[in-house]
């Protein structure tokens, strides 16, 4: 169900509308965005026995609310739960990273794609898989488990993209896989996970785009593990990383040629890496120190002994939360919380607003950091 509290009303908890039916009931969603007077969300996971999905309400006129839905799969599979939910770009396309499950077009399956649907209407317009998405689907390489970027670059439109396999796409936002739907503008070397884990490896939670004063494009790679054996030299490196790091790549661009990345830096160790924001030429991420581990074993997905971690084992391995300053050219830290947050934080996203930047612990406490003198 949603609910509407307009923000006259925020301090009351007056209700302006709703609840309205939005979503298949008991199923789980993944963030809320608002473009135009329509909410967008997306469905993972099988949960009440939802369809994954793309919806969308709009909520100009809250007595006749009209949904759509893009479906992407039958039954749970093929979810999409990146942290940002579904991306929308610049030229009026929503996009989402679908994880495991069948790839089969001709029947509306999108299992390990990236897909693109009309903003209006949620018609489906393109669709990108990786030539391995058998690979994926068996090891369990989500590419669902992150949402993609959409940024200007020059005269594109560009969209990029990884999942826990460590690697990062590079796609023309009109055209995601190119004529045969596989190929892509550019893919980088395994940046992470030469374990093939389908957990606490690779890439999670989402990419993050920058613009430099000139006219540079700069995409941010959270990833968890050890930095993989293939990565690319980076010319900047910020210290020993073997838990995680955050990766900085520079578009490139040479006359007549497509776009590609060009690995710029490698920052010091993080704990479970969040998806990071950029602030006036600052890198601010967080290490949100949780124990993603799901067996005690780990290993790939098929090992043939694996025990379920139960919530008590997993709240045994953790670290406190830390946010980091960095340079966003360089890497090079310019600040650390060191024991500011009293634990670990889980699926927790930074926030910037008028000069201040927000975060949430596990235990659900709000954090607030400023300048001296704000």
């Amino acid at each position: 169900m949603l609910h509407c509290l307009p923000q006259e009303y925020l301090g009351t908890g007056k209700t302006r509308f709703g609840p309205i039916q939005f979503v298949p009931p008991f199923s789980k969603n993944w963030s809320l965005n608002l473009v135009g007077g329509v909410i967008y969300t997306s469905i993972s996971q099988g949960c009440g026995g939802a369809q994954s999905g793309l919806y969308s309400m709009d909520v100009r006129n809250p007595f006749r609310p009209l949904v759509r839905v893009l479906l992407v799969s039958e039954r749970g599979r093929s979810g999409i739960w990146g942290r940002g939910g579904l991306v929308i770009g610049g030229d009026r396309r929503v996009f989402g990273m679908t994880g495991d499950g069948d790839f089969d077009p001709a029947n509306q399956k999108y299992g390990s794609s990236v897909v693109s649907a009309s903003l209006h209407d949620l018609e489906l317009k393109d669709y990108f898989a990786p030539l391995n998405w058998r690979d994926v689907n068996k090891y369990d390489w989500d590419i669902g488990c992150t949402s993609p970027v959409w940024f200007a670059h020059r005269n594109r439109n560009l969209l990029a993209g990884g999942g826990k396999e460590g690697v990062v796409y590079l796609m023309d936002a009109a055209e995601l896989g190119g004529k045969d739907h596989h190929t892509p503008l550019f893919v980088t070397p395994r940046l992470g996970n030469d374990e093939d884990s389908f957990q606490g490896m690779g890439i999670w939670g989402g990419l993050s785009a920058w613009q430099d004063d000139k006219g540079d494009s700069w995409i941010y790679v959270p990833v968890l593990g050890p930095v993989s054996k293939h990565a690319p030299r980076f010319p900047k490196t910020n210290g020993p990383n073997p838990n995680g790091s955050v990766m900085a790549f520079k578009v490139a661009e040479s006359p007549g040629s497509q776009p590609s990345l060009e690995p710029a830096w490698v920052s010091g160790n993080f704990r479970i890496p969040e998806p990071v924001v950029i602030a006036n030429g600052i890198v601010f991420a967080l290490s949100s120190g949780e124990n993603v581990n799901q067996t005690r074993e780990g290993g790939v997905i098929f090992a043939p002994k694996q025990t379920m971690l139960n919530d008590a084992q997993r709240k045994e391995d953790t670290e406190r939360a830390v946010l980091h300053a960095l340079d966003a050219r360089t890497g090079r830290t310019l600040y650390q919380s060191g024991n500011t947050f009293d634990t670990w934080a889980h699926f927790s996203g930074l926030a910037i607003a008028n000069g201040q930047i927000y975060a949430v612990d596990s235990s659900s406490q709000v954090y607030c950091f400023a300048l001296k003198g704000k």
